[in-house]
């Protein structure tokens, strides 16, 4: 392959999509157990925990602020190597407050990088090959995780590997790769000049209010839904590594024809399918008892995660292609104030009544429908909404 074809802006991307889950999804994969065996947390602890893992996303709109000081480029591969940083290091503090510094470290890392990454993606990607290429980075992570949740069970149960040596070994070849990108590709100039302030606009209420609820319920999926799976029927590291497994075969396979079959069912109809099927499967989790049944609602809960492509390419049709830097921040923002507070909230829920939890995310995921039916059959800027229009207007801050 020549030296031009691997140095493409896809190309970096698809670097970044293999760097990430090495390491978030190694430490995602082990937490639950990790925190439950070497610190005796509870769901009041374990809420507390994510809740700080969110912090750093709800701080997002900050990008815009560094971005006055390094290339927004730059900015994603140093992310990259914050979070390899994070989780290398969480294995030497097995305690509640080491547990919750070195969260925040992988965190700061882990949503910087997201927020630049998605805004990269839509400035190198035209309107017509996002849904595609989108759903092809989702394939190369989803392999990704795939080989790294077969080695983390291989490593779990034939060798007994220490949690400890675990997190280092994925967050070193995370950081390592950062280093490859940093050194092996040139930078890539944005089509558009971004706007080096906070923009914020009335005409893009609907994407907001659809981040919203996405961040609210989005939590109670990765927060309890996995917890469920430790504390209620008592799986172990090493099984929920298996249902990791299964959850990112169907990305492999699939996340690509769904950015396809987003493309031509448009965003409105991709969206619906998600959030009709999300209420389905937080309504059972509420009431579920068998174990494998349970473990059946995760495997299909994860798989709607691919839809949430339309959410994104909605944005890109609608947005000033100027806006996409800051308004990537914002949209993380706003993602994360509900992810700051529910964590937290839901854990004292927890306490009392696991399905009262996941009732509540039922009811996001009505609103999330509701909002959903409001998105035009051909978004663009000054149609960006059914009902509810806001004129074209310079609003920022």
């Amino acid at each position: 392959m020549s030296r031009s074809k691997w140095q493409s802006p896809v190309a970096l991307l698809m670097l970044m999509s293999i760097a990430m889950p090495i390491a978030f999804n190694t430490w995602n994969a082990l937490l639950n157990n990790f925190v439950v065996e070497r610190a005796a947390f509870t769901g009041v602890e374990i809420g507390i925990l994510q809740s700080l893992r969110e912090v750093p996303g709800f701080m997002a709109f900050t990008t815009v602020f560094v971005l006055l000081l390094i290339r927004e480029q730059t900015f994603a591969v140093f992310s990259l190597a914050l979070l390899g940083a994070g989780v290398a290091a969480t294995g030497f503090f097995p305690t509640v407050y080491g547990l919750y510094f070195t969260t925040v470290i992988m965190s700061l890392g882990f949503h910087y990088f997201e927020a630049v990454k998605q805004s990269l993606s839509l400035q190198w990607l035209s309107h017509d090959e996002a849904p595609q290429v989108l759903g092809k980075l989702i394939s190369v992570a989803a392999i990704t995780s795939l080989i790294i949740y077969g080695l983390l069970w291989i490593l779990l149960e034939i060798f007994e590997m220490d949690y400890l040596w675990l997190f280092v070994i994925a967050g070193t070849i995370c950081a390592a790769l950062a280093v490859v990108m940093w050194l092996g590709f040139p930078h890539y100039p944005s089509k558009t000049q971004q706007h080096s302030h906070i923009v914020v606009r009335k005409r893009y209420w609907l994407y907001y209010a659809l981040t919203f609820f996405s961040g609210a319920r989005r939590q109670i999926f990765m927060v309890f839904a996995a917890f469920l799976m430790v504390e209620k029927f008592g799986y172990s590291a090493a099984q929920l590594t298996l249902l990791f497994l299964i959850n990112y075969a169907f990305n492999w396979l699939f996340a690509e024809k769904i950015g396809v079959v987003i493309r031509r069912i448009g965003e409105r109809n991709a969206l619906t399918i998600e959030y009709v099927g999300l209420i389905l499967i937080f309504s059972a989790y509420a009431f579920v008892e068998d174990p494998y049944l349970a473990a059946g609602l995760y495997i299909v809960d994860h798989m709607f995660f691919a839809l949430y492509i339309a959410m994104t390419t909605y944005f890109q049709k609608i947005a000033d292609p100027a806006d996409l830097a800051s308004s990537a921040g914002v949209s993380f923002t706003i993602n994360h104030i509900a992810a700051v507070i529910v964590p937290a909230a839901l854990g004292l829920v927890w306490v009392s009544s696991n399905a009262a939890v996941f009732l509540i995310g039922t009811a996001f995921a009505v609103c999330s429908l509701v909002l959903a039916r409001n998105v035009p059959d051909r978004p663009a800027p000054g149609n960006e909404v059914r009902f509810g229009k806001i004129e074209l207007a310079e609003n920022k801050i």
